[in-house]
């Protein structure tokens, strides 16, 4: 069971906490049906985050043997075989349909809260198949995979997104993505096809203008929804340069979920910020 976990990848469900965002930002997190609600989405979006890794690990399993780290992974290890990956896979997407299917019966938004987790999935199967080898796409890709988080979120709590929130996320998405290349790159060029088309003086630009890019569109959210939030840029403004740092560091490879998992100032950071906007919004 132990390799079954370590297939899946949990940790990376991180990335998924995106889906409250809605709820939370629409000051209904309170509310416990629909808590409940974005509960299971949760779930079942992880589901189909963790198959996509799964067939990744199943088409990649020759060339993981050759490599240092990911030889340890389970399949490529052979602590699982192919079939039954593939059959824990065709499990996992089951759980997530089931779930889908409740959650789509109480909300009664059928089309996008199957629409978007199917999307991820095609979407992600794609670049594994080729789009990732497409310089500024693969990173569209990557935040396109946030955007749709966040857009399953509001699906689940029928809650709109704004404007200036939807820049946020994209804007921030964007960073992360070239921040992971970035560092990629500083590791050689040979762990990615696409990282010969990159170096390093762009990546350092262009990241660092999506850096501002999300800043300011923070900042004008919190001035357009009031509730004193304006007070928690500075927070963000700190979160930010301290991601720099890390990122910065010869030891991190620029992966968001690894950075989170190795930095408890970071991850103290990230808490306080919650708190701050809990009080603002809801106290």
């Amino acid at each position: 069971m132990k390799e079954y976990i370590k297939l899946i990848r949990p940790f990376h469900w991180v990335k998924n906490i995106l889906i409250f965002v809605p709820l939370f930002f629409g000051e209904q997190i309170t509310n416990i049906h629909k808590l409940g609600i974005l509960v299971l989405g949760f779930i079942s979006f992880s589901f189909v985050a963790s198959s996509v890794y799964i067939i990744n690990d199943i088409q990649d399993a020759e060339k993981d043997r050759k490599h240092p780290k990911k030889r340890f992974r389970p399949i490529a290890s052979g602590k699982i075989s192919k079939i039954n990956a593939t059959k824990f896979l065709v499990i996992l997407l089951i759980i997530a349909a089931l779930i889908m299917t409740y959650a789509s019966i109480d909300t009664g938004n059928w089309f996008a809260i199957f629409a978007l987790p199917v999307s991820y999935l095609v979407i992600n199967i794609a670049y594994s198949n080729g789009l990732k080898n497409i310089p500024l796409l693969d990173v569209a890709i990557i935040s396109l995979g946030f955007v749709i988080r966040l857009y399953y979120g509001s699906a689940l709590s029928n809650i709109a997104i704004s404007d200036a929130l939807f820049l946020t996320v994209v804007s921030a998405s964007f960073f992360l993505g070239f921040g992971k290349r970035r560092n990629e790159l500083k590791k050689g060029t040979s762990t990615r096809k696409v990282l010969k088309a990159y170096n390093i003086h762009f990546l350092d630009k262009i990241m660092y203008v999506f850096i501002g890019l999300t800043l300011v569109f923070y900042s004008l959210w919190t001035i357009t929804k009031g509730e004193n939030l304006v007070y928690t840029v500075p927070f963000a403004m700190l979160i930010v340069a301290d991601y720099c740092l890390i990122i910065e560091s010869d030891s991190s490879d620029g992966d968001p979920a690894e950075v989170l998992k190795h930095s408890k100032t970071l991850l103290s950071l990230l808490m306080l910020f919650a708190v701050v906007l809990f009080i603002c919004l809801y106290i």
